[in-house]
């Protein structure tokens, strides 16, 4: 064992006993955070906008400050993005990440001295924890890959811009310098096929021990590897890899297609970053769902999805939640953003720590006919369909079809194969029954003969990553949604 895998435990046994400090006493946890949040923004334009100098609870704060999204926000950050200071945090902010919105085009999250910290700290915590309970530290040693955008940055009025994966790439630790791949240049590339095979010439001859990326784009790189390769797979390319970190989308629907290419089983570690915090990280490989990250300058509020659109809906703080319930996940931050929706909800999986699994996006879902069906639900069909068998997916989405040429509407699920069903019809009766199974609303349609059952469509090979392509969405952080309430992107891939 080397002298660094030795300090990698003894390391990952300090933050575990930290960690176990403060989600020992979460409630008390969030009200700190809460405090430090308002007493450092009551200076601020938004905080006089909002009297934060007279705000001494939690349900002071929210008859004050109503839940908002970007474009409610967007008058304060133009501001700032002009150079204004003490707008919607002391000071300004050090970065603007740049996301790239669904309806808003161009988001603008701001950053702070305050809050960049954190996003470096959970990525690493996560790393500790899994060393902590595996006691395996040999990757440490190894050469790690982390699939990112890139990190040139520009700079107006002292603020620098660029992708948020960009920006943290400044923020490697030394200690990790030596280890760290791709290069520089390789990874300052800007076109991601160009970028993607130039991380292949450069990584396929090391020893690479862990890799990190958004699943869809990690495969991606599985593929040409194995193309520059001749077939191999890519524990024979890859002898001592071992840990697949990821994060941005589920990785159940990519399992059995990576197993495959890989060749054999390897631990993973899910991630739950954003632009606009680093909200939790899989602690344990035993237990499901990720720690959510009570103590990293994130006021945390919930709203039950099925309320949400709702006038008034009430705000759950970390004491009030259950079990099971699909949340819109609201943040207030260090970095200057308050009642802040930012587009996912969450579903609790343990309430002592708190953890929580994405389930889908407050806006991502189907209910055109009142079945308001969420990815987790579709990702379970998925996973519950293809279980025990040959079928191997790369990607899918699911829209509605409301007008069809003949016969009831349906649920298109929109399938690119690497292994197809014997029978499609009966994978497709699989994934019904499954959906029926979770989904009440979605069995009453079909038992009442408003629906008709899943319409499975083969997508050819490449489709999505030619769709992402033709919208100028082709790797680093984009992802494709898991389905949505129109046809734009189902019309679009057929």
């Amino acid at each position: 064992m080397s002298i660094k895998s030795i300090a990698a435990k003894i390391f990952a046994r300090k933050i575990y006993n930290q960690t176990q400090a403060w989600s020992n006493k979460p409630v008390a946890t969030q009200l700190e955070v809460f405090k430090t949040l308002i007493q450092n923004a009551k200076e601020t334009e938004f905080g006089k906008d909002h009297d934060f100098g007279n705000i001494k609870t939690i349900e002071d704060f929210q008859k004050n400050v109503p839940i908002r999204d970007y474009e409610d926000l967007k008058v304060y950050i133009e501001k700032v993005k002009i150079g204004d200071a003490d707008i919607l945090w002391k000071g300004k902010p050090i970065y603007f990440a740049k996301t790239s919105g669904t309806t808003s085009g161009a988001k603008y999250i701001p950053l702070t001295k305050e809050s960049m910290p954190y996003h470096v700290e959970a990525a690493r915590n996560a790393i500790l924890h899994y060393i902590h309970e595996t006691g395996n530290a040999n990757f440490v040693d190894g050469k790690m890959i982390f699939l990112q955008g890139s990190p040139i940055l520009t700079e107006k009025h002292g603020i620098k811009f660029g992708r948020l994966s960009g920006i943290v790439a400044h923020f490697v630790p030394k200690y990790l310098q030596k280890n760290r791949m791709p290069s520089w240049e390789t990874n300052c590339i800007d076109d991601w096929e160009t970028k993607v095979n130039a991380i292949v010439d450069e990584t396929i001859k090391e020893d690479m021990s862990v890799i990190s990326g958004i699943p869809s784009w990690v495969q991606m790189y599985f593929e040409r590897l194995q193309q520059k390769s001749g077939g191999k797979k890519i524990s024979e390319i890859f002898k001592n890899f071992n840990l697949f970190i990821y994060g941005g989308v589920n990785y159940e629907p990519y399992r059995a297609k990576f197993e495959q290419m890989i060749g054999k089983k390897v631990d993973s570690i899910e991630l739950f970053p954003a632009s606009e915090g680093f909200f939790a990280y899989q602690d344990s490989q035993k237990e499901k769902g990720m720690l959510l990250l009570l103590n990293s300058g994130i006021f945390y509020e919930f709203i039950k999805a099925d309320e949400f659109f709702t006038e008034n809906p009430k705000r759950y703080t970390i004491g009030e939640v259950e079990l099971g319930v699909n949340y819109a996940l609201i943040v207030s931050t260090n970095a200057g953003l308050w009642g802040y929706n930012i587009g996912d909800t969450v579903q609790f999986t343990s309430l002592a720590p708190y953890r929580v699994i994405v389930s889908g996006r407050i806006k991502h879902y189907i209910s055109a006919f009142g079945e308001h069906v969420i990815a987790n639900e579709v990702e379970n069909a998925m996973k519950e369909a293809t279980a025990g068998t040959n079928i191997v997916i790369n990607e899918f989405t699911v829209a509605p079809q409301i007008t069809p040429s003949s016969g009831l509407p349906y649920h298109e699920w929109l399938i690119e194969f690497e292994r197809e069903p014997d029978s499609i019809e009966i994978f497709a009766e699989a994934i019904d029954d499954s959906m029926r199974k979770q989904n009440i609303y979605y069995d009453d349609l079909i038992t009442g003969n408003v629906l008709q059952k899943v319409v499975i469509t083969k997508v050819s090979k490449n489709g999505f990553q030619e769709y992402m392509k033709s919208q100028g969405k082709l790797g680093g952080q984009n992802k494709i949604p898991r389905l949505s309430n129109d046809r734009k992107i189902a019309d679009n891939l057929k």
